[in-house]
């Protein structure tokens, strides 16, 4: 175990007690700090006072449900990841977690191996400083003079464009909803649908994919919006 995994602490709030032995387990073999609750309340309770690195979050407790949970932590200023535990076939919790401020879902049954992978990434970028300069694949996304380049190359893009891909960078790993971009990147403007979001990816995508009807970077997540996984 690493002295960096050990520092982190993570809260479980899931009621199904086969579950919650087995998130424990598995992240205390992580080396993480491992606190759990079986209710709502009680796992607002220990979000509030203990600050966790991270929050893995059914959305189906006694009491408090898991949106209501992310909703007073989002309204008081927590900004911690919070992972959502949601059904099968349930996607529009899934939207309503992520519109709420989650941060990403896995569906039920999952991989414990997907979780944690997922766990690492997170606490990976969790409040680290911001940067002038992202790199990913062979691109560098320059914020100061709001341009891309491949190598020596430049890349135009157009505004809406370079609102979306440094909005994906920032939330990169992360399950966003169609609502989320349109809100980060076209604010106010009434005028535009989620129909824009389809047309600015797939115009996007066209830019920094090596084959744009199969993206590796700018992934589709079904029924929901989009991840970038570059």
């Amino acid at each position: 175990m690493s002295g960096k995994a050990q520092a982190h602490k993570v809260l479980v709030i899931e009621d199904d007690p086969a579950l919650m032995f087995g998130l424990r387990e598995n992240l205390e073999m992580e080396g993480y700090m491992v606190l759990t609750a079986v209710d709502g309340e009680l796992g607002l309770e220990l979000a509030r006072r203990e600050r966790p690195d991270l929050i893995v979050l059914d959305i189906m407790l006694p009491g408090l449900n898991g949106f209501q949970i992310c909703r007073e932590l989002r309204e008081d200023e927590f900004d911690m990841p919070i992972m959502m535990l949601t059904a099968l076939g349930q996607e529009e919790d899934v939207v309503k977690g992520l519109n709420l401020g989650a941060d990403d879902y896995l569906t039920k049954p999952f991989s414990i191996k997907v979780l944690l992978a997922r766990v690492r990434n997170f606490l990976r970028r969790y409040r680290q400083a911001e940067v002038e300069i992202v790199t990913f694949g062979q691109f560098e996304l320059n914020r100061s003079s709001q341009q891309l380049s491949r190598g020596c190359k430049l890349i135009e893009l157009t505004p809406k464009e370079y609102g979306l891909l440094d909005y994906i960078l920032r939330n990169k790993g992360r399950a966003l909803t169609r609502d989320q971009i349109l809100n980060a990147v076209w604010g106010s403007d009434l005028i535009v649908t989620q129909r824009s979001v389809d047309r600015c990816v797939t115009s996007l995508r066209s830019k920094i994919e090596e084959s744009p009807s199969r993206p590796k970077l700018l992934k589709t997540v079904q029924k929901i919006g989009y991840r970038f996984e570059g």
